[in-house]
């Protein structure tokens, strides 16, 4: 029995042993697991992230780069643009890209009809490594609140109101985005522009049109009354004065926490169907469009943008407006107007060709004299 007794005991002091060894096998595999997945989440950089998670479904994409990349800015850039436009798109896309020092996160809204081409153009070129997401506006969202009583019909395009509706179309992002309409090129880092400072009380940040160039080139005064029916008694109940200073919608900086807040987007859509109901812009030689609802909306909550990031009108005539070192030297360009980069007859075409990447599917493609 004595025996007996001992050998049970050495087997159970060997159960004990051998639980002890696989316990301390067991912590040491999750310590150096742990340990691994510390080391890359340090190591890895916004190049590898991006190459990672190109084709990856944006949700989760989103996730990845906010994981790994803590502590590091992420810069929001939102494009609207149709099938028409889709070009100036991608060539915006590709100067952002090519001259930015940080991480960027592109948020893409254009129509249903053109969803899988922008997907498409963009996974099937150089372009198939940015973060990116594209959002389908519902027109539906703007249908019978559009008038445009004279100009460019263009204009009436239902992506040219996607900006009023930034919250709703990106539910997630709750804090700065840049604004840039599609027949923009960026030659600097966008980043500069991102990180502006607002003046306290400011919800977003615009380019006076009021300047001499702008005067010279638009042979207008670019003020308030350029763009809005002042007899009109909804306007007049703003007490604005008419010979306020004009500013351009096409790029801009904003917090979309901010936005929500003072519901611009419901501020914006009551100019929006008031000018349905009666006069209250497009007669003027401004014109229509998005832009007298935001310049209502926003006409004393906005800082002022750097010149050198929003240069304008190369699109408002077919002659050369500036020379070729002040464009080159200009860390935002803007063809508004008539005249796009990618049509025959608009100046400075050299610069945006240097960015625009062809469409593999061939359905846009740019017009040039030697065609």
């Amino acid at each position: 029995m004595k025996s007996g007794n001992m050998a049970n005991m050495g087997c159970s002091v060997t159960v004990r042993r051998v639980g002890v060894v696989l316990l301390i096998l067991w912590l040491g595999t999750l310590i150096y697991l742990w340990g691994v997945r510390w080391s890359k989440r340090n190591t890895v950089t916004d190049k590898d992230i991006a190459a990672e998670v190109a084709h990856a479904d944006f949700a989760l994409r989103f996730k990845a780069v906010q994981n790994a990349t803590t502590g590091s800015e992420l810069v929001h850039v939102v494009v609207a643009s149709d099938e028409n436009t889709v070009g100036g798109m991608i060539a915006l896309i590709h100067s952002i890209q090519r001259n930015s020092k940080h991480q960027v996160i592109f948020h893409l809204i254009t129509s249903k009809a053109n969803v899988d081409h922008v997907k498409s153009w963009i996974d099937g070129t150089e372009l198939k490594r940015i973060i990116y997401n594209v959002i389908e506006f519902p027109s539906e969202w703007v249908e019978g609140k559009i008038k445009i009583r004279g100009g460019r019909v263009e204009l009436a395009s239902p992506l040219n109101y996607a900006r009023f509706y930034l919250p709703r179309l990106l539910p997630n992002v709750k804090g700065r985005i840049v604004y840039i309409d599609d027949d923009c090129i960026v030659q600097g880092d966008i980043y500069e522009l991102f990180t502006m400072k607002l003046k306290p009380g400011h919800i977003a940040a615009f380019s006076d049109d009021c300047h001499s160039g702008a005067k010279r080139v638009t042979g207008m005064q670019n003020k308030f009354i350029d763009y809005i029916d002042f007899k009109n008694e909804h306007v007049k109940n703003m007490k604005i004065a008419p010979s306020t200073c004009s500013f351009n919608t096409g790029v801009f900086v904003t917090d979309l926490s901010l936005w929500g807040k003072h519901n611009i987007t419901s501020q914006l859509e009551y100019w929006l169907s008031l000018n349905v109901k009666e006069e209250v812009y497009g007669n003027e030689r401004g014109g229509g469009g998005s832009q007298p609802p935001m310049m209502l909306v926003f006409h004393d909550k906005y800082s002022k943008i750097d010149p050198s990031w929003h240069v304008r009108y190369l699109g408002w005539t077919a002659g050369t407006s500036y020379s070729a070192k002040f464009i080159e030297s200009a860390k935002l360009l803007h063809w508004n107007g008539r005249f796009k980069p990618w049509g025959r007859a608009s100046q400075h075409t050299k610069v945006w060709d240097r960015y625009f990447i062809k469409d593999p599917q061939k359905k846009f493609l740019p017009v040039r004299r030697s065609n």
